[in-house]
């Protein structure tokens, strides 16, 4: 792979959770002019500490100085470049499909072959929530396309690695 070519990477990043933290990251993104694809703030298992999950469209070179910049902010724990191999990433997505009386229980198998819930009915539609990689979830999207999609709402991802490894010291 050339340093030009530009991949999709997930950075897990541990920052202690003080007002501001968000900002100043996603303004390191706008200065250094970073393609930032999804970023998803969470709390972890130890108070005062969240984890940051970012996906970016980088090359080689840029994903080593975005870690570079994380690391110079201060309340900056952790940076962990996670690899496709080893990481379990997952997203959320709630949809709102035309379903009638008539193509109801297609929409329905259209969502149980997905492993996706129906979480809300209504006379004219019905909600689905599905969890996943974003190929499931486009997948999943292809085939309630031709019923009609009233609303769509993704998060970014969230991810772990996978086995007893943790980004957090051992206690």
């Amino acid at each position: 792979m050339a340093d030009t070519d530009i991949t999709r990477n997930i950075l897990s990043v541990l920052v202690q959770d003080i007002d501001g933290i968000i900002s100043r990251v996603t303004a390191m993104f706008t200065r250094r002019g970073f393609n930032l694809v999804s970023l998803v703030s969470a709390k972890t298992e130890t108070d005062g500490i969240n984890r940051l999950t970012i996906v970016v469209e980088a090359t080689e070179h840029s994903i080593e100085q975005i870690t570079k910049q994380l690391n110079k902010i201060i309340p900056v724990l952790k940076v962990v470049r996670l690899e496709d191999e080893t990481t379990i990433a997952r997203s959320i997505m709630l949809v709102k499909v035309n379903a009638n009386n008539n193509n109801r229980p297609q929409v329905v198998d259209a969502a149980n072959i997905f492993r996706a819930r129906i979480v809300d009915v209504a006379q004219e539609s019905v909600v689905i929530e599905a969890t996943g990689t974003p190929s499931k979830l486009r997948a999943l999207l292809d085939v309630l396309e031709p019923f009609g999609i009233r609303e769509l709402i993704s998060s970014g991802e969230i991810a772990l690695n996978r086995g007893p490894k943790t980004m957090a010291p051992t206690k």
